[in-house]
């Protein structure tokens, strides 16, 4: 088909929309009725010809009394689907009666299999049947979808004399028309949907940096492609296009499983749809409904390829109690056995879950295989610093770094994706690193790399052209350093965060009153006693050599000491007790020359002679910053520049004033 023809098929569908909805839906609901019917029309027509055939069965099975008619019926079909109601939605535009159209539409509806029939109630399509009724617009909308000037057949339309009028639809091209109306429809309701729409440009280039490295060994051969966030399925689409493109290059035919988890039920529908009118209805029973974190469909699997863009800054509190809550996690893809730790922990903060996508992702790489996985995830910069070492994120990028999984992370431009301006970054991960790759991760400065669009689409004002993918595609593969890629050992950004400990140091008033309500009648006397008999010489600058001169118990000095001290940085050191209002954490770059002890010789001790490391609070933690890598500080003008232009300003001024008073005299 044609480009012509493809964009007038777009257009008509859209063109439904204005001519049918715009009095009685708000633009944007029009979707609601537009996509599901799209999906319905199309179904519609892959089942005309083998609908007498379809009858014919069902009337066997009804006679047979046969309960589960479905994969008989589908058998008949050809397809993975059925409608077993006696109608076609043709037949359905000669009802001249609201509620007659109304009662045999919904009987029609009712005949799909149950394939369909979930992606009909994720719609939510028939809440929408009332509507349309009610509004006297439901004839009009059915007879729009099966207009004789548009094909959404696989057979092609002739004329009288045989030839072809309009061409059929195969299943990629109608895969393709619905593509286009989910991404016009985004465009237009972008604030909503951006949250599970990715930019085709961006999907484009994290398939480039995912298979580009591995072109040359794809074999013949099935591979699996898993996305667990998977919106209304691009990312899966694109990875599939892109993946056969290469193989095809290189002289191979594969064959591609696609699998993918959603939680909002109308995108989990429109994925679903779209493979299924995209002839891929085996694929369609890859994607789960449900949280990916807390109800994961797919546990025991493994995948070849994973792309994502989960949610960033999101809640993820309601997944984190059907987990059993934050600090009884125990899910196997976010605490491990690491580190010499069995319950390595990587639970991020509750306000946002995008590092668990990441983590579920690595739970399900390949560890036989000769590719192994390849993982590209879209993230803000919350991953890459937030949390200090022993946190759930630091402990995250320190088992990814660590595990020597991260190839490389990509900074894409500000205002790259419809609902934030903020900046982005693409993550890609390999447990089958390439040789010069081994402990190494790549960082590529991508800020710039766009051009503007025409005209902004939500918070969206730029994109990736081909060219802009193909430098940052090469950048990545060549691994050759410049201003935009630089290349680090993993040991870069570890860090030891250690504690800093100084000694409590008390100076002793034993003269001080208690206040009666602290000390029982026995414990009063007997410190009396002891204070009565403690040496003139007893030091009161030592709180240890007092507490023993006084002989009391142990609990009966630690209540009396809070009234009977302050602290006194001319003091001794209380034995064995830091000061934890002096407490102090410092970050030790693992590759500090000298490690620990190097670091705290010199830039510590220097400055606080008494202090020591409480070596059991030492953690280790992880970190990345583009800033400091990337940081391009502002050209500040020279000084004469600047000086010349305020005098040229200056006289400019002063001749316009005289002009002015001239003007006056």
């Amino acid at each position: 088909m044609d480009q012509l023809q493809f964009n007038s098929i777009v257009s008509f569908i859209w063109g439904i929309a204005d001519d049918c909805l715009r009095d009685v839906y708000v633009r944007g609901k029009y979707r609601d009725v537009i996509l599901p019917m799209t999906v319905i029309r199309r179904l519609d027509a892959v089942l005309e010809k083998s609908k007498p055939d379809v009858l014919a069965m069902k009337a066997k099975l009804d006679a047979a009394k046969f309960a589960n008619q479905t994969p008989a019926l589908c058998k008949v079909a050809g397809q993975s689907f059925c409608n077993s109601s006696p109608f076609m939605l043709k037949d359905l535009t000669s009802r001249a009666k609201s509620q007659q159209l109304k009662a045999d539409f919904i009987a029609y509806l009712d005949g799909f299999s149950p394939n369909v029939q979930e992606i009909l109630d994720k719609f939510k399509f028939r809440n929408q049947i009332d509507t349309m009724t009610e509004a006297g617009i439901l004839g009009a909308v059915i007879e729009k979808f099966v207009a004789p000037t548009v094909n959404l057949s696989p057979e092609p339309v002739l004329d009288d004399w045989g030839n072809v009028r309009l061409p059929g639809l195969d299943n990629h091209t109608m895969g393709t028309i619905f593509e286009e109306l989910i991404r016009r429809f985004n465009e237009e309701n972008n604030e909503e949907a951006g949250e599970h729409f990715t930019p085709r440009d961006v999907i484009e280039l994290m398939a480039d940096l995912v298979f580009l490295p591995i072109a040359d060994q794809i074999k013949d051969a099935t591979y699996s492609c898993y996305d667990g966030a998977s919106g209304t399925g691009g990312m899966l689409t694109v990875a599939q296009k892109r993946l056969n493109e290469l193989a095809a290059q290189n002289g191979k035919t594969v064959s591609i499983h696609l699998f993918g988890q959603e939680v909002n039920p109308e995108t989990y529908a429109i994925t679903k749809s779209d493979m299924l009118i995209s002839g891929e209805g085996e694929e369609s029973e890859h994607i789960g409904y449900g949280s990916t974190l807390s109800n994961d469909r797919f546990p025991t699997y493994r995948f070849d390829f994973m792309l994502s863009n989960p949610p960033y800054g999101k809640s993820w509190k309601t997944d984190a109690e059907k987990l059993g809550g934050k600090s009884e996690i125990i899910d196997p893809r976010f605490v491990v056995n690491f580190a010499d730790d069995a319950e390595f922990a990587m639970i991020p903060r509750s306000s946002d879950g995008q590092l668990l996508f990441l983590l579920n992702n690595i739970a399900k790489m390949k560890e036989t295989t000769e590719l192994g996985s390849r993982i590209a995830e879209v993230h803000n910069g919350s991953s890459l610093f937030t949390g200090d070492a022993g946190s759930g994120e630091s402990n995250a990028r320190r088992y990814m770094i660590e595990r020597d999984l991260v190839e490389a992370i990509i900074a894409l431009p500000e205002n790259t994706f419809y609902n934030t301006g903020i900046g982005t970054f693409i993550w890609i991960l390999s447990n089958r690193k390439a040789p010069e790759r081994r402990g190494r991760i790549q960082l590529i400065d991508a800020t710039e790399l766009k051009v503007p669009l025409r005209k902004n689409l939500g918070k969206k004002n730029c994109e990736f052209s081909e060219e802009n993918r193909r430098r940052i595609a090469e950048m990545f593969l060549t691994m050759e350093e410049s201003e935009h890629s630089k290349v680090f050992d993993n040991s870069e950004f570890g860090y030891w965060l250690i504690t800093v400990e100084r000694p409590l140091r008390l100076r002793i008033d034993p003269k001080r009153e208690i206040p009666e309500t602290v000390l029982k009648a026995a414990d009063r006397a007997a410190w009396e006693k002891a204070r009565a008999a403690l040496p003139a010489d007893v030091p009161l600058d030592d709180w240890t050599a007092f507490a023993r001169a006084t002989g009391l118990k142990a609990g009966l000095l630690k209540k009396l000491r809070p009234f009977i001290t302050e602290k006194d940085e001319s003091a001794r050191p209380v034995e064995g007790e830091a000061d934890a209002e002096l407490r102090d954490t410092e970050r030790v770059p693992f590759r500090y020359e000298g490690g620990i002890p190097a670091f705290f010789e010199k830039e510590v001790l220097p400055f606080v002679p008494d202090a020591w490391i409480d070596e059991s609070k030492t953690e280790i933690g992880y970190e990345l910053s583009f800033t400091k890598y990337f940081y391009k500080p502002l050209q500040l003008r020279p000084l004469e520049e600047i000086t010349a232009e305020l005098r040229k300003l200056e006289e400019e001024t002063a001749g316009l004033l005289d002009e002015i008073l001239g003007g006056g005299r």
